[in-house]
């Protein structure tokens, strides 16, 4: 292909389409063998934006701790859908697939993958980047709705990753926050849940049901994460589209899925959100996973084998679940929209792309308060983490009181 020097784009304006652009879709990564589950699920749990604790110092050995306690159940869980987590195939592909697409509309475009917590890591991704020569970077987060521990984690470590390099510092980059409210995006998710709601027993009763990723309600209520925000805008927006290509409104629910530990999310929890809708004796439900653009395990086996057993033991009847956009075609096309639209605007740098309305504080309040509030939550916290020293503290040293109780 050739490539001019500059075309107008939809919006009327020219890109320099001499210009190479490196084009770096993040995303979370997963493990692609059993043996890979344990080192994922460390990488998962030693990042602070996924479990905030007092002290960095404490970091590293809980996330050995939960990755030791939990390898097993989610190795059983990675066997049940074929050993592996099919994320960085489909990643991957959808970067080629995006690439060509771009390239065709003359944007000397070269995708690259980044995963957070397994291969390809970010750190691949950049040196890949200055190795191919890239003139100007655009980065794409795969999660449609921007969260404190998706993107923002993701952006963080970009920032890091820039800040020690002068070579990847000078490259201009540009930075796509979110994107849940894109046109193509919500009429590629509409299209999808059309043809599950079309091949309900009764299209118009048919209750679609968005799961959705859980977040800690503290980032919300106390960090200032627009993650709940902009999914109850995204579903709006989904289901309106949805109502213009059905011709008839359906009923609908949003629920959050996949939380881990004591602490409250957000909620409703999708469980128990099916369980009510078996109570009402629904027939037809299509269950939509609103914040995941791919297959894995959250779909594959999280939904698909242990809410639908859920779903069916509480009384719904007949159980759908909307794939995955994976490589949609109308999904590809609106990531491409993206792409063009980023490079026709203003340079976005990581900082604001990072950036919350508020500071991010692990413990907020100064003074105790009775009742089950932020207060006790967060001195429940402290208490654990004395508790989780003393463990550590007793495994190493091989004497105290769960040794004589014969515990450990």
């Amino acid at each position: 292909m050739t490539f001019t020097r500059a075309t107008l784009n939809p919006h009327g304006s020219s890109i320099d389409r001499m210009s190479r652009v490196g084009v770096v879709l993040l995303n979370l990564g997963g493990p692609e063998r059993i043996q890979d589950v344990g080192p994922f699920l460390y990488n998962l749990f030693a990042d602070p934006e996924i479990i905030r604790l007092p002290s960095p110092a404490l970091q590293k050995p809980l996330a050995w701790l939960i990755s030791t306690l939990r390898s097993g159940k989610s190795q059983e869980a990675y066997r049940s859908i074929g050993g592996g987590s099919p994320l960085r195939r489909i990643t991957e592909q959808q970067a080629r697939e995006l690439q060509s697409l771009l390239r065709q509309r003359g944007i000397d475009a070269t995708s690259y993958v980044a995963m957070r917590y397994w291969h390809p890591f970010t750190e691949s991704a950049v040196a890949d980047i200055k190795a191919d020569g890239m003139d100007q970077v655009v980065v794409l987060p795969l999660y449609p709705h921007f969260s404190i521990s998706t993107s923002g984690s993701s952006f963080r470590e970009l920032q890091r990753l820039r800040q020690d390099d002068n070579a990847f510092r000078k490259l201009p980059i540009r930075c796509i926050r979110s994107w849940f409210d894109h046109p193509g995006y919500v009429q590629a998710m509409a299209e999808l849940i059309a043809e599950e709601v079309r091949n309900s027993d009764d299209p118009q009763q048919a209750h679609v049901f968005f799961s959705a990723h859980g977040v800690p309600k503290s980032y919300v209520e106390e960090a200032g994460d627009p993650y709940q925000q902009e999914i109850e805008a995204c579903t709006a927006l989904i289901m309106s589209r949805l109502a213009e290509l059905m011709g008839h409104p359906n009923p609908h629910t949003l629920a959050y899925q996949s939380r881990v530990g004591p602490v409250e999310w957000l909620k409703p929890y999708t469980e128990e959100a099916l369980e009510e809708l078996g109570e009402a004796k629904v027939n037809d439900l299509v269950v939509v996973p609103i914040s995941f653009v791919s297959e894995h395990i959250e779909t594959l086996e999280e939904i698909d084998i242990e809410y639908r057993e859920l779903a069916t033991e509480a009384g719904v009847v007949n159980f759908r679940r909307v794939r995955a956009l994976d490589t949609y075609p109308p999904f590809i096309e609106g990531l491409a929209d993206l792409v063009t639209t980023s490079l026709d605007g203003p340079e976005v740098s990581l900082d604001a792309a990072a950036e919350l309305p508020t500071k991010v504080k692990l413990y907020p309040q100064e003074k105790w308060e009775w009742g089950w509030n932020n207060s006790s939550e967060v001195w429940n916290g402290r208490l654990a983490m004395l508790g989780f020293s003393a463990f550590l503290l007793e495994l190493i040293s091989g004497h105290g009181p769960l040794h004589a109780l014969g515990l450990l």
